[in-house]
């Protein structure tokens, strides 16, 4: 189950790292800047979004294991009612408080001008692409991956096709600039949008929905809000954190802004292995506890925790070795490329960490235990890297790559916690849906 979802990754980092690369043939390392920041505010929005996507995940993967397809269909309906309102709300708040947002950071003119209308089309998309990630969700907690996977790469492959006719005015398209770049974004997660709920609609899958069936069931809505709410914390509070880390690297310029960003998305795209391997071990987790078999759940968590480690291992040694490969091709700029070269490295060996934490972190949430990774993740953020950075930044000679030592350090503090918490076995004993059988029930052990 793991494999299909690394691909996903792979297009769904690299379209961020593709609206970069166009944003420096725009108008340079302030575009960069501007983009990168852009992009951190609309990701803050899409990770608390997708966090109430959890309570959905748990109970679907929990009725499938439970042989209870029924309750997973009308669990996939009341995530839908959910994520319908959420669309809308995203979509016009973001839209009227896009200018404030670019204002509150210290970009520059040229930055905020190159970036505000990208923003406002990006919280549009951002909506549209959370109805998207909703349906998808809902296929792979059922087990259908190839399904999910290929409305990713459809939406993906249409944003990074279409980007440049809109960005430069090819044939006859509207030129928009770096904003072309968002608009490519909605027209893509639109047709993933559509592929998904074909297949929910047709029956091919293990979820079969039709409108008929439908009906509001404001409990099971509770359970999943419920459910999610901690882990919609845990996402915002990594997007939170970010934006808190820009507002303490600006002061050191456009450059090591642009810099920092670029390293964030590289991270990201290093990072599918185990963005893959943790979504593809929280359904199995699931789907296990649901059929009452904790055994398996635990086997399923350690061999993706492998499997990561290997994947992040070499993917790191890349960046340390050849670290301006992948940075030049977004800039030649003499001065960025020193400063992401030294970013990139250190993020780099912290990746093997947060590789681990994630398989952990998905393991948990989708086996109904949101609560202790929303603790993890406080913990390690506000505790340890967001006064962290400020402190090397600002009071030793580390200045800004200070910001980087102490997001490496809290990657590596979060393993720890997550897994002294794995030991304790308490995650296998949430209760998700009524009538699931327990992981301590007699005629399961």
């Amino acid at each position: 189950m793991g494999w299909p979802q690394m691909v996903a990754g792979v297009f769904n980092a690299a379209d961020q790292l593709a609206d970069m690369f166009w944003a420096g043939r725009v108008a340079g390392v302030d575009a960069i800047a501007g983009v990168g920041i852009s992009q951190s505010f609309s990701r803050l929005v899409m990770l608390g979004r997708a966090g109430l996507d959890v309570g959905m995940q748990a109970m679907i993967a929990r009725a499938i294991g439970a042989q209870r397809a029924d309750l997973a269909n009308h669990a996939a309906f009341q995530a839908f009612t959910v994520a319908i309102g959420m669309l809308v709300l995203i979509a016009l708040v973001g839209v009227i408080s896009a200018p404030f947002l670019l204002g509150v950071m210290d970009l520059g003119q040229a930055g905020v001008a190159q970036a505000v209308v990208y923003l406002q089309l990006q919280f549009v998309g951002v909506g549209i692409q959370g109805f998207r990630a909703t349906a998808g969700g809902a296929l792979l907690a059922s087990g259908d991956v190839v399904t999910h996977v290929q409305s990713t790469l459809t939406s993906r492959i249409i944003h990074l096709v279409l980007t440049p006719f809109l960005v430069f005015g090819w044939f006859g398209a509207p030129e928009m600039g770096v904003a072309g770049a968002a608009a490519a974004n909605i027209v893509g997660q639109l047709v993933g949008v559509a592929w998904n709920l074909r297949a929910l609609h047709s029956g091919r899958t293990r979820l079969h929905l039709r409108l008929s069936a439908y009906r509001i069931d404001i409990p099971m809505i509770w359970r999943i809000v419920r459910i999610g709410v901690p882990a919609a914390i845990t996402q915002a509070e990594r997007g939170i954190s970010e934006i808190a880390l820009l507002w303490i690297i600006s002061p050191f310029g456009t450059t090591t802004i642009a810099a920092f960003s670029l390293t964030r998305r590289l991270e990201r795209m290093t990072n599918v292995g185990s963005n893959g391997m943790g979504k593809a071990s929280g359904v199995l987790v699931g789907q296990n506890l649901g059929a009452g078999r904790p055994d398996r759940a635990r086997t399923a968590v350690k061999w993706a925790i492998v499997y990561v480690t290997a994947v992040r291992g070499t993917a790191g040694g890349l960046l340390i070795i050849f670290p301006a490969f992948f940075i030049a091709p977004f800039s030649g700029d003499a001065a960025f490329v020193e400063v992401a070269t030294v970013w990139v490295r250190i993020q780099a060996v912290a990746g093997i960490a947060l590789g681990a934490g994630q398989v952990f972190q998905q393991s948990f949430n989708v086996a109904g235990d949101t609560v202790a990774p929303m603790l993890v993740t406080l913990a390690s953020v506000w505790a340890l890297e967001v006064p962290m950075a400020f402190v090397l930044s600002r009071f030793t000679p580390a200045e800004a790559y200070g910001v980087a030592i102490a997001i490496a350090l809290a990657m590596f503090f979060r393993l720890a916690l997550y897994g002294g918490y794995y030991t304790t076995g308490r995650w296998l004993r949430v209760r998700v849906l009524e009538g699931t059988l327990d992981p301590d029930t007699p005629a399961h052990k």
